[in-house]
């Protein structure tokens, strides 16, 4: 017996029937929008690696957000830029250090804004490592449990500054269930943790680095952050922090590393998983459709959705505003 033609391109024929049985979604609600703020007022400083994006003073950081807001994006994802910077990263965990400010700023004009507090040191520090530095020389070493006790009074001063999420991207060890110690002791239980749990030592970074003003001044961070080359590694990663307590974990950057996203997704199928399109993802994208060869929308939202299919639930993105636009049509 002879059997007909496999016809997949049934399915294919009819714009419905092609949106009836589509697997994978994207809408506003799957991204996250990272924003940089700054002191000030009434400053927009132009990114130049990052067309589009800006360093903002509060007063127009919650004009951007009430922005994103609008066209649906509910959630963003704060980086402070200070005024002073020390070898301890000081104003991270300042009260009254940009990011609590601006916390306190977006909280009070967009109440039902979800707003996610990176803890990091990067920014803050002269030096521009992600935890504190012991140098003897030419030889540096970032110490691990020292740098703990500073991530958590970050996350602390920015949970009392009304922030609904904290996200550590630091690399340190332990640093998960050291921070949910600290929150769970001062009454902030029900706060949740997003971990960047894989977080690669890529160089998809470099836009964000002259973003946030906050690129290493001597060494690199490929002690702390992970090697691209190690996939079986980043499961582990991933398991050791859902273990301390993370409530979703995040895979940076995310292109280059769907394929673990698509791991983490096979091996911890009940967690919820982020992806942050980084920097560098976001200006290949930009210049590409500045000089004409590809087009932009169509592009973002390819790739956008091919984040989501390899089993992302939420995207942080620089994409987010245009992308929800588009989305609406």
């Amino acid at each position: 017996m002879t059997f007909p033609i496999t016809r997949m391109r049934r399915m294919r024929s009819n714009p419905v029937l092609r949106s009836m049985v589509r697997e994978t979604h994207l809408a506003p609600e799957h991204m996250i929008y990272p924003m940089f703020v700054r002191y000030g007022e009434g400053e927009r400083r132009p990114i130049s690696s990052m067309p589009g994006q800006f360093q903002l003073s509060i007063d127009e950081l919650v004009k951007e957000a009430r922005v994103a807001y609008d066209v649906g994006i509910r959630s963003l994802i704060l980086f402070g830029i200070p005024n002073e910077k020390d070898e301890m990263g000081s104003e991270a965990y300042a009260d009254d250090g940009i990011i609590c400010r601006a916390i306190r700023a977006l909280k009070e004009a967009t109440p039902d804004l979800l707003v996610i507090a990176d803890v990091c040191l990067c920014e803050y520090t002269s030096h521009g490592h992600c935890g504190v530095v012991h140098k003897a020389g030419e030889e540096f070493q970032v110490v691990n449990d020292l740098t703990l006790d500073l991530l958590a009074k970050t996350a602390l001063a920015s949970a009392k500054a009304g922030a609904d999420v904290i996200a550590p991207s630091d690399m340190m060890d332990g640093r998960i269930g050291h921070i949910r110690i600290a929150l769970d002791q001062d009454g902030y239980q029900d706060i949740p943790i997003f971990s960047y749990a894989a977080k690669f030592s890529s160089s998809y970074y470099g836009p964000f680095r002259d973003a946030a003003e906050g690129a290493p001044q001597f060494g690199d961070r490929s002690t702390y952050q992970m090697d691209i080359c190690n996939g079986r590694e980043a499961i582990r990663e991933v398991a050791l922090d859902i273990e301390e307590g993370a409530d979703l974990v995040i895979v940076k950057p995310a292109l280059p590393y769907l394929d673990i996203i698509s791991q983490v997704r096979q091996n911890f199928p009940s967690i919820p998983i982020g992806a942050y399109n980084v920097s560098g993802e976001f200006a290949m994208i930009k210049a590409a459709a500045a000089n004409g060869w590809l087009n932009e929308e169509k592009v973002v939202l390819e790739t956008l959705k091919s984040i989501r299919r390899a089993g992302s639930d939420v995207i942080l993105t620089y994409h987010a505003v245009d992308a929800a636009r588009w989305l609406q049509g």
